[in-house]
């Protein structure tokens, strides 16, 4: 068999002699030969198979500030790499060369999960992130690159839009350190119109998420003006948050820019985002964040109970450090949710593209 195909277990064959993908809500209805619409996952000799498994459209180093993570070990390096293909159909994706690549050309790269674990090791990264296109579609491959991980202590990390069955989506959870969940909106219009899904899969995945795993959580809401900006959006969005998950769970506004089929609007005011993290403050939220534009102030986390800096931020550059070996403020004592290993070493780190292995 090719390496790059493996068999999957979440379909069930229907009356009618098709196969029903149980992976995600999407539930594509498969003939031989037929690939769903995250374009990975395809009917094979009479089951559903993972056509992508060991490959890759490329690998980074990054900060893990990146993804955006701002309570998982900050300041460490990540090991971040996608597939092809999506199981969502955002019109305004930031990574549609990816996402929606119908050419297994894109998969350039591959690495086996022991390779990634330890390249990931090599390279002084804390952890291995599953990004740029959602790791939901190749959950295979993600889980057997974090077992791999984690025999060399090395974390992993979801990129996701948390669109996934209530099944697959224990087994997954259940094998991941921390997930970052785009939370794209608050209303099942935007999801319809825009995305091509619906919300209510994934507010159950972020109530699964934070009540029955370990898995670190963070959001993250691309704003685009008119479409999912408004203050009475954001208003229900960011108290659903508070009383569904808490106060603890991280929230990040970022700004959009044209691309893909949404390029007639423009880009997110820096004023909207501020509009957003006071709202979400204002309402419970203890750790609100700006991204994508220049905001140190709003990137940068703060005490909730005292005040005082925790952690400085300018960009992806991390300044002043306000926390104790035991991730407390040093000024009051209060704990800061989440996971730190200490003040970090290095106190800026770029992103780098590396190559580990190309497909022959």
């Amino acid at each position: 068999m090719n390496e790059t195909i493996v068999s999957t277990r979440y379909w069930h064959q229907l009356a009618n002699g098709q196969l029903q993908c149980d992976l995600c809500p999407r539930h594509c209805h498969l003939q031989e030969g037929q690939r769903g619409l995250c374009y990975v996952r395809q009917r094979l000799d009479g089951e559903v198979k993972l056509v992508s498994y060991g490959r890759s459209s490329g690998f980074c180093v990054d900060p893990i500030e990146k993804k955006p993570l701002n309570h998982f070990y900050p300041g460490s390096g990540v090991l971040s790499f996608g597939t092809a293909g999506c199981n969502l159909a955002c019109k305004f994706c930031q990574n549609w060369d990816m996402t929606k690549s119908r050419e297994m050309d894109t998969l350039a790269d591959k690495a086996s999960p022991e390779e990634l674990a330890r390249a990931a090791q090599e390279l002084g990264c804390r952890s291995v992130a599953f990004t740029y296109n959602d790791p939901i579609i190749f959950l295979e491959y993600a889980l057997d690159v974090a077992a791999a991980c984690r025999e060399r202590d090395i974390r992993t990390v979801a990129v996701t839009a948390g669109y996934i069955d209530p099944e697959p989506r224990v087994e997954f959870f259940q094998g991941i350190d921390a997930a970052n969940v785009d939370l794209k909106a608050f209303t099942d219009r935007f999801y319809y119109k825009i995305c091509g899904g619906h919300l209510a899969p994934v507010l159950e995945t972020l109530e699964y998420i934070e009540h029955e795993t370990d898995c670190w959580l963070e959001l993250t809401t691309l704003l685009i003006p008119g479409e999912n900006d408004s203050e009475g959006e954001l208003n229900e969005m960011t108290r659903w948050v508070v009383e569904h998950l808490g106060p603890d769970v991280p929230m990040h506004f970022t700004a959009f820019h044209p691309d893909w089929k949404m390029r007639d609007i423009e880009r997110t005011p820096a004023a909207t985002l501020g509009m957003a993290r006071d709202i979400a403050r204002a309402n419970g939220v203890r750790y609100a964040y700006t991204g994508n534009v220049h905001d140190p102030a709003g990137g940068s986390t703060w005490c909730h109970s005292c005040g005082e800096l925790l952690i400085e931020r300018d960009w992806h550059r991390l300044g002043r450090w306000g926390l104790d070996s035991r991730g407390c403020c040093t000024a009051c004592g209060c704990a800061l949710p989440g996971h730190f290993d200490g003040k970090p070493e290095q106190r800026e780190l770029r992103p780098m593209r590396v190559r580990l292995r190309q497909v022959s």
